[in-house]
């Protein structure tokens, strides 16, 4: 009995540690596009994830948090469909997360269209394309391509064929804990975060949670909690961060 219960303590420790061991696949680049160099700069830090915010003008998709910030040059194809065509290797897992900030329908649809011109990315199973932001309706996910995924809410109830679609989890961090701009957290707070991650892993999906802090003690935190993808805006701060911590 005492071999069996060490064998046991054994294995609960080895998935402890196991849990806990990040690499940059767990890093999401935050509004990637405004970083100095965009898509190369998370890319080249072995990034699993990266986020860039799109409009629909002109049946044109530019990449931009807000209208002002729009050029035209600034095409989703040119940033990031082209470079990833060109550089990802095949079996490297990555997800890009495209946030519609204009219309969800017009431009999902007009989304789809272009993304059927890159088949070697649509058709690569490492690369989840993900939607986020302006999203249809969970009824409606079914009529898109398989290619396209979305980033779900804890809050909605999904059917199984809708949760299917869903490939991530994503909050606003301070919604989760309930208040904004104090560290360190208190234990209730800590509490709040664990529940919530706990009951999106329950629903076997990743988390992520937008808006948190960007600093090494919260990275920390975020390792201790098993956030998926920790946010950040600190590409090359955070990769260091997780390297030294493998």
């Amino acid at each position: 009995m005492k071999i069996f219960m060490s064998t046991i303590l054994f294995c609960l420790l080895v998935n402890q540690v196991i849990g806990q061991l990040y690499t940059a696949q767990n890093a999401h680049s935050h509004n990637d596009y405004a970083q100095q160099k965009v898509f190369h700069l998370a890319y080249n830090e072995g990034f699993g994830s990266i986020e860039a915010d799109i409009h629909l003008v002109n049946n044109e998709i530019l990449v931009g948090h807000d209208e002002k910030d729009l050029k035209t040059t600034n095409t989703l194809a040119f940033l990031y469909l082209e470079p990833l065509v060109a550089y990802n290797q095949p079996d490297r897992k990555l997800q890009l997360l495209i946030d519609i900030k204009t219309d969800a329908k017009q431009t999902l649809d007009q989304l789809v269209i272009l993304l059927n011109k890159y088949p070697s990315l649509t058709r690569n199973k490492n690369i989840k394309i993900i939607i986020s932001g302006n999203m249809p309706a969970p009824a409606l996910f079914e009529v898109y391509p398989d290619f396209i995924w979305f980033d779900g809410r804890l809050s909605i109830q999904y059917t199984p064929k809708q949760l299917a679609r869903i490939a991530l989890i994503s909050e606003d961090y301070y919604k989760v804990i309930g208040y904004k701009f104090i560290w360190p957290l208190d234990s209730v707070s800590i509490d709040k975060a664990k529940q919530f991650i706990d009951k999106v892993h329950q629903l076997g999906k990743p988390v992520r949670l937008w808006a948190s802090p960007d600093k090494p003690a919260a990275w920390e935190q975020f390792m201790q909690w098993g956030v998926d993808y920790i946010n950040t805006d600190k590409i090359k701060e955070l990769a260091d961060f997780i390297i030294h911590h493998q």
